[in-house]
């Protein structure tokens, strides 16, 4: 017998597996990159650009001036509306209220803030309801600048944040459940207090 006959076949299966182990990364990066990309914005509220919340002319129902300073160091859950409060008006309260309790430990890192846009007066009820909300009355030029709104301040739900900026708004018609998340994940990735 001839040598090439005497020599077992080499299988080719070795060499196919490294090739495969080579390209295999650069296939999945090129499918990575045009078919499956992940979302470029975690948060459900809409990131506005920071702007400083002058409070200097609201004043609480009491009467007393409102100082913002005051809140400072924590995140404010803001509703701006009359103090007639429609429907949607109380439910935006009942989300605040309840995204701020469902905080467990890190209830006390947010605060609520209503501010009441004309001379109407909360019913004591809705105010009971509410207990530990701070409600005052600005004029509406007085936050026209600060809080951009698409149609009406009314229609959101603003975020302002532990040193006095206004830096995130929710639409009407908001999912509590989503704002829960944001306003949860503020807390977590957050140094104040």
């Amino acid at each position: 017998m001839s040598d090439e006959i005497a020599q077992p076949r080499r299988s080719r299966a070795p060499l196919w597996i490294l090739i495969a182990m080579c390209v295999a990364p650069i296939a999945a990066s090129y499918v990575a990159f045009y078919w499956w990309q992940p979302s470029d914005q975690v948060n459900y509220g809409e990131l506005l650009e920071p702007r400083a919340v002058a409070a200097e002319r609201w004043v609480a129902l009491d009467g007393a001036r409102f100082s913002l300073q005051a809140l400072q160091g924590s995140w404010v859950l803001t509703v701006i509306d009359s103090g007639r409060c429609d429907a949607w008006c109380r439910e935006k309260l009942t989300y605040i209220r309840q995204v701020r309790l469902a905080q467990g430990k890190d209830t006390n890192r947010v605060e609520r803030l209503w501010v009441i846009t004309d001379e109407a007066r909360p019913e004591p009820e809705l105010l009971t309801a509410h207990e530990g909300m701070h409600v005052v009355q600005a004029r509406a030029g007085d936050i026209a600048g600060v809080f951009p709104a698409q149609h009406a301040h009314a229609d959101h739900i603003y975020v302002i944040d532990p040193l006095g900026n206004v830096m995130m708004r929710y639409p009407r018609d908001a999912d509590p459940r989503r704002i829960l998340k944001d306003v949860s994940r503020l807390l977590r990735h957050s140094r104040w207090r």
